[in-house]
């Protein structure tokens, strides 16, 4: 049984550019899936076309349970899609934009206004409801069009680079509050270019390259995929970090990294703890002081760098420019 968000070779181009080349998606109810990639490569037009704002050239896809392209009307009733911009009304209040919202999607006026008083409260936008949206913060603003998708309740949420722009405070209320959505039993699919914010928010990740979708798994599996875990030191004197490149290059399972301003060395290794002792004993005898050692797993950046700079340029044709001639980032 297909999940609430399924996809089979969607396929999107634009004159030359081939923006989705293949997606393959599956995201069962409740469950949360990052997209992950660079500027340019299909995560906004992947969502377009789920959301029915891009039809496919080729390929299947329904949403909770509907298809896309036969039931177009049903996938839009079953949604909220907050996009890369705030969809906010600068000339209206908050109150006055969710207000409008829910009638335009025809709930009444009474239980519009009910609905507009319930999302103001819970996204901490009352003591703010009345003022006009034009004078909110970047966060507000967020928050704001995060609760109009969802007025009417919907099953399914799409969150296109929601936290982009946005102040360390606002980007971690912003979290706190799809956190929220999600505990519910919400279903997500998330596309973010912030490598913490898909380690916290997503369950399963899908990395996407021009217009292709090169690796997926939950986030322990990506980093486990990218060398598992790691040994980085500081060195105490700068004159020592070559010496101890030298010696970390014979426990690694790849060439040691060097970070000279930081005075820093890391290698993957095929060890834990143990191992992590033999090499600060191999630092004392050679007389290499350090100043810090550490035995950790890499980060997403890292499997994110990895994964990407293995793929070769593509040729013209196949490779996503730009994600649609609307949009000049994914």
């Amino acid at each position: 049984m297909a999940g609430a968000i399924h996809a089979t070779g969607l396929v999107k181009t634009f004159g030359e550019v081939r923006a989705v080349d293949g997606v393959d998606l599956d995201v069962p109810e409740g469950g949360v899936l990052g997209l992950l990639g660079p500027n340019g490569a299909g995560k906004t037009t992947t969502v377009r076309l789920l959301t029915t704002l891009l039809r496919p050239d080729a390929g299947t896809a329904s949403v909770a349970g509907h298809d896309v392209l036969r039931q177009p009307d049903r996938v839009r009733l079953s949604i909220g899609l907050s996009g890369q911009f705030a969809a906010v009304d600068d000339r209206l209040t908050g109150r006055e934009n969710l207000r409008m919202i829910g009638e335009l999607y025809g709930l009444g006026s009474r239980a519009a206004r009910q609905r507009a008083d319930e999302l103001l409260a819970r996204f901490g936008l009352d003591a703010a409801a009345d003022r006009v949206s034009s004078t909110y913060s970047g966060g507000m603003r967020r928050r704001l069009d995060l609760a109009g998708a969802l007025v009417l309740h919907p099953p399914v949420l799409f969150l296109d680079e929601p936290s982009v722009g946005l102040d360390p405070t606002s980007r971690l209320m912003l979290w706190d509050a799809i956190e929220g959505l999600v505990a519910q039993g919400m279903t997500l699919l998330l596309t973010t270019q912030y490598l913490e914010e898909a380690d916290r928010l997503a369950r399963d990740i899908a990395v996407v390259d021009h217009g292709r979708i090169i690796a997926r798994g939950t986030p322990r599996d990506m980093k486990t995929q990218a060398g598992g875990q790691r040994i980085e030191l500081v060195v105490a004197w700068p004159e020592q970090l070559e010496p101890a490149v030298a010696l970390l290059d014979r426990f690694g399972t790849r060439k040691p990294e060097a970070d000279r301003p930081r005075s820093t060395v890391s290698v993957p290794v095929d060890g834990g703890v143990r191992l992590l002792t033999e090499v600060i004993a191999a630092l004392d005898a050679s007389g290499i002081e350090i100043t810090d050692i550490g035995l950790r797993r890499p980060t997403l950046d890292e499997v994110f760098l990895a994964l990407t700079e293995e793929r070769q340029p593509e040729p013209v044709g196949t490779a996503a420019a730009t994600d649609s001639p609307w949009e000049k980032t994914s």
